[in-house]
């Protein structure tokens, strides 16, 4: 069975709804879905999944219990060894959803590194993302390290250094263009 793994931002809180009609391709294709339970972007995807009443849905939370669950999905807890609270604590939870997802729907603000990262991990597996940026109101697919640097060029300088101070941005990318080269090799 196909499963999606559905982010965004965190201060993104509603969804598009050209990011609606996705959601609802997902849910009539009985694909499996994995979100998180954050705030934001998180909880609008489970409001909107609650009201499609048909979806398949697994939430994926950091420690115990989920943050939000508002469809009293079974939740798939991830330990998580860093300190609670922290980002890292939390980005536990995403690379295990990339590892369980078959693609990503992620939307983004042209600025969250969580999001980012999420395209970025699910890219690592080699495993495609559409990529819903917020502000253009268009969708980007991310299946390569090229379409990865087509999709960071819609960050502001200012952004793009703070995801390197962040997520170390540029080592990942130049990471992945190994990882591909020694494919064609």
């Amino acid at each position: 069975m196909t499963t999606v793994f559905i982010a965004g931002s965190i201060n993104i809180k509603h969804l598009d709804p050209k990011v609606k009609e996705r959601i609802d391709n997902i849910v009539a294709s009985e694909f499996d879905v994995v979100v998180g339970d954050a705030g934001g972007a998180d909880t609008s995807i489970q409001e909107y999944l609650l009201s499609l009443s048909l979806s398949k849905t697994t939430i994926y939370c950091s420690g115990a219990t989920p943050r939000n669950n508002l469809g009293k999905w079974p939740a798939r807890p991830v330990e998580s060894k860093y300190a609670k609270g922290s980002r890292a604590f939390f980005t536990a939870k995403d690379v295990v959803m990339a590892e369980a997802a078959d693609y990503g729907l992620m939307i983004w603000d042209a600025k969250s590194t969580g999001t980012l990262s999420n395209v970025i991990e699910l890219l690592s597996r080699r495993k495609k993302s559409l990529v819903f940026v917020n502000k253009e109101k268009a969708f980007k697919v991310v299946g390569d390290v090229s379409q990865l640097e087509d999709l960071v060029a819609v960050m502001s300088d200012q952004d793009k250094q703070k995801a390197d101070a962040k997520i170390k941005l540029f080592d990942r990318i130049s990471l992945l263009k190994h990882d591909q080269a020694e494919l064609i090799v």
